[in-house]
């Protein structure tokens, strides 16, 4: 799948999306022989519909048309990372939390540590969005498809996120101003 931030590899069965990633990350290939070992069964080239829904949604969260995905997700992980992982599903488009925030979330506020381990290991950029995790004191860190990515979906998640709000008020206002008429 072609990006303006790179090629991404997607792998999906029946369950859902089981990888996103980045093909020039090194962790890519250890990722591909996890998903084997935990399946049980080969990663083999193919299409399926939840890869043709990975492509258009991603095209749509490029593009600031939708930057929401609803495609069934199947991440392979322990009870923890799975938690973890749903809570960074939970972060409002456009906004950020601290390693603490999720820690307190999972219920122990000394969990950061394991926290950023879980979000190491997700599997489903973007989708899960781990990028929107940085430290309390607002600088970014650990993406595991670089930094500069990172940075980079922060800003278009801001512009479109705030350009979304701005129409859904001034429609708002438009209503407003009909019903007060």
């Amino acid at each position: 799948i072609e990006t303006p931030l790179g090629g991404m590899i997607a792998v999906a069965d029946d369950e859902g999306l089981r990888l996103l990633e980045f093909t020039d990350r090194r962790a890519t290939e250890r990722e591909l022989s996890t998903l084997r070992k935990r399946l049980r069964r080969n990663v083999v080239p193919g299409e399926h519909p939840h890869l043709d829904a990975a492509r258009s949604q991603l095209a749509d969260y490029f593009s600031g048309k939708n930057l929401k995905f609803d495609i069934p997700l199947a991440p392979v992980g322990s009870g923890f990372q799975l938690r973890a992982w749903e809570i960074l599903r939970s972060i409002p488009i456009g906004e950020t939390r601290s390693y603490s925030w999720m820690a307190k979330q999972l219920g122990d506020e000394n969990a950061r540590r394991a926290v950023g381990r879980a979000n190491g290991t997700n599997m489903i950029c973007i989708v899960i969005p781990c990028h929107r995790v940085i430290r309390a004191d607002g600088t970014l860190c650990g993406y595991g498809g670089g930094l500069w990515r990172k940075k980079w979906l922060l800003d278009h998640e801001k512009r479109y996120a705030s350009t979304k709000s701005r129409e859904m008020g001034d429609r708002d206002n438009q209503i407003s101003k009909s019903l007060t008429r």
